[in-house]
């Protein structure tokens, strides 16, 4: 029809005629064709357009079958929310298999050879507590009209690294109490040392992610998520205190009567025993029977105390292993800030969506082959305009420099030049438009991109648009971004009132600012941290640790998941807020036992925290590392992020809690050189009581 159109953008793969000077095209190995469907806002367009990309799609995959020598991709605008959602359906089952894994290691961790106290049942209802609690939040968002997202997949793993650190260290309180007391005073020293510090750490968690549900966050996605992780920990909070810590009394009433851990029956007396098959021993026997009178505290022999006490304790604490570990942390620190500086955001939508599915086929093909130019933008005028004004020529003009143009108002004025016709007030702009431009095939097209209202006899232009496309380099997405950045406060400051649109901005709005978003929840979460644990610990120093500790592993994650080729993406700004508080649930018992501990030396404080609260830290951490490992058999790009930003933050949680803090306590304050005096004051004061008693009763001299 004559029509003389740009189609640059249209065509990958470009080869040039070889020496011609106009830069003619010889060939092309791509060729991309969009299609506009027409919709006025009614319920009955939509169907019929979403019935037609249906068909379209299926068109697409049969042709593709039919001709094997040609590549066809197809993307329609419900393309990317099916693919979306496609890692939901995807994960099932792998969610389950990480269940599995998780119960069986709660399980093992929690037995002990000692068939009085072994806790199999007790780790295996405290996971089974923790889905409870999933559960029933995940029915509340149903209730409450929530929609659901492939970003929800994540509590499950959230939810559950924070339960679980709450079950373990129930079950090292209920081991650190004493055997001759009631069952009932063991269960009440059990929540008095245990339940302050994961109540305080519940706290933590509902006020970041509270941050994060806040208007302060800018991605709605994250926003939903938040909230659901808010509700799920304030439900995993009460599940445990009174459904698992009800377990934790049943199962030691079980105890006191002496009543087999796993089948609840009477265990046996050593007479009895000995007259049993070897096999029948083993499996009903104490273990502790023969030396119950000397053993001051059974529960020493569970094998992960046992090996910390025996083996790690001493080893991580020797003189020869320090200077590695400090290197080990400058290695660690220096690669973690190289990571940090080369944080790139996550403005590629394929990082969401199934690895497999059609949308990341075109967006690779896409990337590879028409990178050289931006997408189509559209630019929308939305005001009555004078557009045969040359004042307002020169602003289109100017706001389009740097764009090709796709343009009904060029082709005009081209069209009045070419012609020699002269339209220099409104009545004769308007009347070539209509009755002389519009009129031929070549232009006809334009006709949608014009919007006339008629007041009488007189016609007015009240919007109208045009098309920009931009010249990119390989990374276009953030050129985009730039160009929206720059075009945006043009359309408030400039007289030409406009809006600038493609599909594809929705997704670069989305994370044009997300790699401030971690950054200020996090710094926000710091500083909370900061404050509370300034008012409500006991030695400051305890403060001043774990704030270096949890900003030492939140950098850490952030810049070994840039270097791990991770962006900033949605799932890795919530897994960066969930390291935060994942980091105080494991690093604050530790550093406020070993700050409040009364040894002689730092070595002794450090052996007595990490015997006092390694077992949880380590059950816990494992277990939570255990199940994501089924994310990696999941085929998309969601799940493998979520396992590699969840993986860095359980391994550095793990490398601080028992390498870089025990190592760097034995020679950095708190001194415990004041608890020497104390005890020594104390053991005077009492040596001199004795001798007084012994003066004053000179006949028992020869007794003491």
């Amino acid at each position: 029809d004559g029509r003389n159109t740009f189609i640059g953008h249209q065509l990958g793969g470009v080869v040039e005629v070889p020496n011609s000077k106009d830069q003619r095209v010889k060939s092309a190995r791509a060729i991309q064709i969009t299609y506009y469907l027409q919709t006025y806002g009614s319920a009955t367009q939509d169907l019929i357009g979403e019935k037609w990309e249906n068909e379209f799609c299926k068109l697409m995959r049969k042709l593709q079958e039919e001709h094997q020598d040609l590549q066809l991709y197809s993307l329609a605008s419900f393309s990317l929310w099916r693919d979306f959602h496609k890692t939901s359906i995807l994960a099932r089952s792998k969610v389950l298999v990480s269940l599995v894994l998780i119960l069986t290691t709660a399980t093992l961790s929690s037995s002990m050879k000692d068939c009085l106290r072994s806790k199999p049942f007790l780790g295996l209802l405290g996971v089974l507590t923790v889905c409870i609690s999933i559960i029933t939040a995940a029915g509340i968002f149903f209730i409450t009209d929530g929609k659901y997202n492939s970003t929800l997949l994540g509590i499950p793993f959230f939810a559950m690294g924070h339960g679980t650190k709450g079950v373990f260290e129930l079950l090292s309180g209920w081991r650190r109490t004493k055997e001759n007391l009631p069952f009932k005073d063991r269960i009440a020293d059990a929540y008095s040392d245990v339940m302050v510090t994961y109540t305080m750490t519940s706290s933590l968690y509902f006020i970041t992610f509270g941050m994060g549900a806040s208007p302060f966050t800018n991605i709605e996605a994250v926003k939903v998520f938040c909230q659901n992780m808010c509700v799920s920990i304030l439900l995993n909070y009460f599940y445990i205190f009174s459904f698992f810590g009800s377990c934790l009394v049943f199962a030691g009433q079980l105890e006191q009567n002496r009543y087999h851990s796993i089948f609840c029956c009477k265990i046996p007396s050593a007479e009895y025993l000995d007259r049993k098959p070897v096999w029948f021993q083993t499996v009903m026997s104490d273990g502790h029977q023969q030396t119950s009178h000397h053993e001051t505290n059974p529960y020493q022999h569970h094998f992960i105390q046992h090996f910390l006490r025996e083996h790690y304790n001493e080893w991580i604490t020797n003189i020869y292993v320090k200077p590695f570990v400090v290197i080990l942390y400058l290695i660690y620190a220096s690669f973690s800030f190289m990571g940090c500086l080369q944080i790139s955001d996550g403005a590629n939508i394929i990082n969401l969506l199934a690895s497999d599915s059609p949308s990341v086929s075109y967006a690779m093909v896409q990337q590879k082959y028409f990178s050289n130019y931006s997408p189509v933008i559209g630019f929308y005028v939305y005001e009555p305009l004078e557009y045969w004004n040359s004042s307002v020529q020169e602003d289109l003009r100017r706001l389009c420099s740097g764009f090709t143009a796709v343009s009904w108002v060029e082709q005009y004025y081209q069209f009045l030049k070419v012609s020699n016709i002269s339209a220099n007030n409104k009545s004769d702009f308007i009347s070539v438009l209509q009755s002389a431009f519009l009129k031929k095939p070549e232009f006809q097209h334009f006709r949608n991109d014009i919007i006339f209202s008629k007041a009488g006899d007189e016609s007015n232009i009240i919007a109208s648009r045009l098309y920009l496309v931009a010249r990119t380099s390989r990374d276009k997405q953030k050129e985009v971004i730039e160009v929206l950045e720059k075009l945006r406060p043009l359309s408030l400051s400039k007289s030409i009132r406009f809006i600038v649109f493609n599909p594809s901005f929705v997704f670069m709005d989305h994370y044009s600012l997300s790699v401030t978003v971690p950054v200020l929840i996090a710094g926000f979460g710091v500083l909370l941290v900061l404050i509370l644990t300034f008012f409500l610990v006991i030695h400051p120093l305890g403060n001043f640790w774990l704030i270096l500790s949890v900003t030492s592993i939140e950098l850490g994650v952030l810049g070994l998941m840039t270097l791990w080729n991770v962006d900033m993406d949605c799932i890795s700004i919530l897994c960066l807020i969930y390291t935060l508080n994942f980091a105080i649930d494991h690093c604050a018992p530790l550093l406020y036992t070993f700050v409040l501990a009364t040894e002689h030396t730092r070595t002794q404080c450090i052996k007595s925290s990490l015997q006092e609260h390694g077992t949880a830290i380590l059950q816990n951490v494992t277990s939570f590392l255990i199940g994501l490992v089924p994310l990696l058999f999941v085929p998309s790009n969601l799940t493998f992020t979520l396992f590699k930003c969840l993986l860095l933050t359980g391994g550095c949680t793990l490398l601080h809690c028992f390498v870089i803090l025990p190592v760097f306590l034995t020679f950095f304050p708190p001194s415990k050189k004041h608890h020497k005096k104390k005890k020594r004051a104390k053991r005077k004061e009492r040596e001199e009581i004795e001798c007084i008693e012994i003066q004053e009763n000179p006949d028992h001299v020869t007794t003491v």
